[in-house]
């Protein structure tokens, strides 16, 4: 905000007058008038050095460019701020490895850096003890969901709750390294220094750039 001070036509009162500028717009048109009137009265006997006019042209420059740069971080902010909120009330999937069972039906997903012919999931009690394989078969690269009915491997029915799960995957018998992703749900978001965190409920702050799906 630039202040300048001059006189009503009609009071002949001194008013202040604020006009709208950047701060680095006002270093600018302060160092180009001073570089001016330098210029105009210099020694014709001793003139401006042409390095250090290129040195502090350059560090103007740089000034602006900052100024810039910060203000299309902001912008960014705000757009990833934007687009973070409208994902509260959504389910989102990534890294985790525990599944909520409710009303028989559960979802969760895997994560594969390449293909895989044979996956399978394991899905695990609050005891550790196991209640439940899934053989998902052949699976392509990347991120996919799956099911589970809330059937046990004895053919019950297992009661509605949290339950953690592991997986396995080769490729020609070799383990391709799954990733286990978890679905939570979006209670709110938190902004800091980095962008937006996700509020997970199951997960905690997840990072926007961990999440792989949106459901």
């Amino acid at each position: 905000m630039v202040t300048t001070v001059t006189t009503d036509p009609v009071t002949g009162l001194p008013v202040t007058v604020q006009k709208s500028g950047s701060a680095a717009k006002e270093q600018e048109d302060r160092f180009l008038k001073l570089l001016v009137a330098q210029m105009r009265n210099q020694d014709p006997l001793n003139p401006l050095d042409n390095a250090q006019v290129t040195t502090q042209m350059a560090q103007l420059s740089t000034v602006s460019g900052i100024e810039k740069l910060n203000t299309t971080l902001q912008s960014m902010s705000q757009t990833q701020a934007y687009q973070a909120a409208g994902m509260i009330g959504r389910g989102v999937l990534s890294t985790g490895s525990f599944i909520d069972l409710s009303n028989g039906a559960a979802v969760a997903g895997v994560d594969l850096p390449k293909s895989a012919d044979s996956v399978k999931v394991k899905i695990f009690d609050s005891n550790n003890q196991l209640v439940k394989e899934l053989d998902l078969g052949k699976k392509d690269a990347g991120s996919s969901l799956f099911g589970w009915d809330g059937t046990t491997s004895t053919g019950t029915n297992a009661p509605d709750g949290a339950y953690t799960f592991s997986v396995q995957a080769t490729q020609g018998g070799i383990s391709v390294a799954p990733v286990s992703l978890a679905v939570g749900l979006v209670n709110s978001v938190l902004m800091d220094k980095t962008g937006p965190k996700l509020n997970v409920e199951g997960m905690g702050l997840v990072d926007m750039s961990a999440v792989r799906q949106i459901l």
